[in-house]
């Protein structure tokens, strides 16, 4: 059982900033990738930017922004928001796909946080 907690949402201006932060306890497997969703109402929820736990560059989805940034302390990942805009506005969600030794593979996601980004 992995538990992920996010916290770092809530309501902005634009041109505003805000950090989002997931830290993940648990059964965190020998190797996993924490990562970074969000969905805007009415929209699928969409891929932002992963890390693994080993090291490595992140990998970008489409739906990444420049003004992202997203960075990862052990078992803490953090997205780095600048110059919000009103499209960013959405439920943002942490996730991680974790591996174990013996081969399987099992994913969690946090409840999700709401950022607010008024024009």
């Amino acid at each position: 059982q992995v538990q992920l907690v996010e916290s770092g949402g809530g309501s902005v201006q634009a041109g505003g900033s805000l950090t989002l932060s997931c830290v993940a306890s648990g059964n965190l497997g020998t190797s996993n990738t924490m990562s970074w969703f969000r969905q805007s109402d009415g929209a699928q929820r969409r891929e932002l930017v992963a890390l693994m736990s080993n090291g490595g560059s992140a990998v970008y989805g489409q739906s990444m922004e420049d003004r992202f940034t997203i960075s990862r302390d052990d078992a803490t990942v953090k997205l780095d928001m600048t110059n919000l805009k009103p499209e960013d506005t959405a439920v943002y969600y942490c996730k991680i796909d974790a591996w174990a030794t013996h081969g399987s593979a099992y994913e969690f996601w946090g409840q999700g946080i709401q950022v607010n980004v008024s024009s």
